[in-house]
């Protein structure tokens, strides 16, 4: 009988070792799972972040280029930041959220404490980052923009500048030098006066070319005042032209003045080399002024822009008989000239002693003039032909814009009703937001094609669009965010999902609780306030201190955002009836491992657990110091409240 009752001892003691060591390889291996979730969300972050604050600096950096060249290339290189690789970095974000809130539920369910990462890794930490980076873009964006704006009209005001500035330049050139001659001195009479009448001619011409003077000055002063690269060699040759236009007006001056002090004029003064002067320089000056118009650049970005200049070049056409006319009366004095002198054989020659412009002058800057003329014609039609095409890339883009944008809200629109009114099993749900996914990413390939036809906008520098009120932005933002949030609203359910089967709960207990959660969700927004709350615990027959209200608020509303969500609802409706384990049932456990003794030792852990799990609490339970303590006992007790967040091992 002695020998019977032993053995049934030995028996039973052995079935309760095993039975000990079954459940603490289970919370072993939940935790390790733990473990490695909370390590591959630190990994995961510590990138994500790493890589924002890395393109953070570079969003901000606002160092213009000289050239135009330079900052398209800039811009390409946003280009390839948007198509490539901000993309994949959003999925990552996304599933980092999706981690974050798998690992919260599953801590949640095996009664561990919730997971705080690392300062600065929270969440809201990288939503913060990214939105960050966000501004930063748009911003970015902006600048390259303007830039390129700042850049272009840069380069035409420099064009007009050196095309004006050579003109001027050739029309001055010599004029000093013309001027300080005294060759009045040993004149006679009739060359003094006509010497006089020539400097009339001249201050005619000088002040008609008044104006293109201060046009270079302006033109200069723009150029400084949008920063441009080059400005100083501007400034110079701008100070130069002004120095010398200064030189002109005193020597001109001087000159008049010695001239009206001779007190011999001209009586035999031909009036007709004086009226072809007179008539000569003014329209001298409209011709070379004609060419410059002509040959000047332009910068528009509209039809109505373009058709404007048609326009104004219509009416300058419209002019040319006129000039014809007035050519042809110009070359009609030199003509009278040439026949007086042979009329009377006089022995002077006929160039023209008032006036530097010649008949064959007048007659190549009228060639030129019309040969300038159907140049012009063809440059603002090719000018015209560009802006239709442009205008058919807006409204291209337009079309599908204001197609895509309306989609994405009614998608929106559609998952938050789903995420409210959506009833019946959780699989079923879960199936309807897959194929809400599924249709989501097969219209990818309509964003992809917006994205191709906004690229062929930005090539053609096109900055505006009256046909739409989306901008490719617009819809960027908004397809991350349908992204964004189906993938959520899966996870919500997926969560669900775990919480139903980890604490045994039925569908149609599940049906009442979310019917329990619409009927106290007033604002029909997926969340409870504070007072909804209130409300659904009174009718549920709690009886509400403000102490006691605290403290479940606490527990379904722990970071304080004065919202319930459906889960934690769910978590808390649950809690009593959880069937999970706790630190005392695995303190338990080791202690009838460790035969009734304080402390347990390395090699009964080895011979009662598996060795990966036997090497885990090895490496982790601190010495024993207490009571009856041995070399190598291990510290069990502190080991098991640590596991559930009870001490600060």
């Amino acid at each position: 009988m002695t020998y019977v009752s032993c053995f049934y001892h030995a028996f039973a003691g052995a079935e309760q070792a095993e039975t000990a060591a079954n459940r603490i390889c289970k919370v072993l291996a939940v935790n390790q799972e733990n473990e490695r979730l909370m390590e591959e969300y630190e990994r995961l972050a510590s990138e994500l972040l790493e890589w924002i604050r890395r393109t953070i600096p570079w969003l901000e950096n606002r160092t213009p280029e000289k050239t135009m060249q330079a900052m398209q290339k800039k811009l390409e290189d946003f280009r390839d930041y948007r198509r490539k690789h901000k993309p994949p970095k959003v999925q990552e974000k996304c599933q980092l959220e999706i981690n974050f809130n798998t690992l919260q539920t599953k801590l949640r369910i095996s009664n561990r404490p919730a997971f705080m990462p690392s300062e600065g890794k929270m969440v809201s930490d990288i939503a913060g980052a990214w939105q960050r980076l966000e501004q930063a873009e748009k911003g970015y964006e902006e600048w390259l923009l303007n830039e390129i704006r700042r850049l272009e009209r840069l380069e035409h005001l420099a064009e007009k500048f050196r095309q004006k500035a050579s003109t001027h330049e050739q029309w001055a050139y010599g004029k000093e030098q013309t001027l300080l001659q005294k060759d009045y001195e040993s004149a006679s009479l009739t060359e003094v006066r006509a010497m006089l009448r020539k400097h009339e001619a001249f201050e005619s011409d000088l002040a008609a070319h008044q104006d293109r003077v201060e046009q270079i000055a302006a033109i200069a002063q723009e150029l400084n005042e949008l920063d441009y690269h080059d400005a100083a060699s501007v400034n110079d040759r701008c100070q130069k032209i002004c120095d010398q236009w200064d030189s002109l007006g005193t020597l001109t001056q001087k000159r008049r003045e010695a001239l009206e002090r001779t007190e011999k004029l001209l009586e035999t003064i031909d009036q007709l080399h004086l009226e072809f002067a007179k008539r000569a320089a003014p329209f001298n000056n409209w011709m070379e002024g004609a060419m410059e118009d002509l040959q000047d650049m332009f910068i528009v970005h509209s039809i109505e822009e373009i058709q404007s200049l048609i326009s104004a070049h219509d009416q300058f056409k419209a002019t040319l008989p006129e000039a014809d006319g007035e050519r042809q009366a110009i070359l009609s004095i030199q003509n009278e000239v040439e026949k007086v002198i042979q009329s009377y054989s006089m022995r002077i020659s006929a160039t023209n002693p008032y006036s530097t412009v010649t008949v064959e002058e007048i007659r190549s800057k009228w060639e030129k003039v019309k040969q300038l003329v159907p140049q012009r014609d063809q440059s603002l039609q090719e000018e015209l032909a560009r802006q239709h095409a442009n205008e058919r890339l807006r409204r291209q883009f337009a079309a599908q814009a204001n197609v895509i944008g309306p989609w994405i809200q009614t998608k929106m629109e559609e998952i938050a009703r789903s995420s409210i009114e959506m009833t019946g099993p959780l699989e079923d749900q879960m199936n309807q937001l897959k194929q809400y996914e599924h249709n989501i990413i097969n219209y990818k390939h309509n964003i992809d094609k917006l994205e191709g036809d906004h690229q062929l906008i930005q090539e053609a520098l096109v900055f505006d669009n009256k046909h739409t009120n989306y901008t490719m932005e617009h819809i960027r933002v908004g397809w991350e965010l349908l992204l964004t949030t189906i993938a959520r609203t899966i996870n919500e359910v997926e969560t669900q999902i775990l919480t139903r089967d980890a604490k045994g709960i039925t569908q149609e207990q599940m049906n009442d609780f979310r019917a329990s959660f619409n009927h106290f969700d007033r604002r029909k927004n997926g969340l409870m306030d504070h007072d909804d709350f209130r409300a659904c615990l009174i009718s549920m027959g709690y009886d509400l201190g403000e102490a006691e209200f605290a403290r479940i608020m606490s527990l379904v509303d722990p970071n304080g955002q004065g919202t319930v969500t459906f889960q934690s609802f769910i978590d808390f409706m649950t809690r009593e009836t959880a069937d999970t384990d706790t630190a005392e049932q695995v303190i338990a456990s080791f202690r009838i491992l460790a035969s009734d003794k304080p402390y347990i030792l390395a090699d009964e852990l080895r011979r009662e657990l598996p060795p990966e799990q036997a090497q885990y609490c090895i490496k982790r339970m601190p010495p024993y110091t207490g009571p009856g303590s041995v070399p190598g006992a291990l510290d069990y007790t502190s080991f098991s409240s640590a596991l559930y967040g009870e001490s600060d091992l």
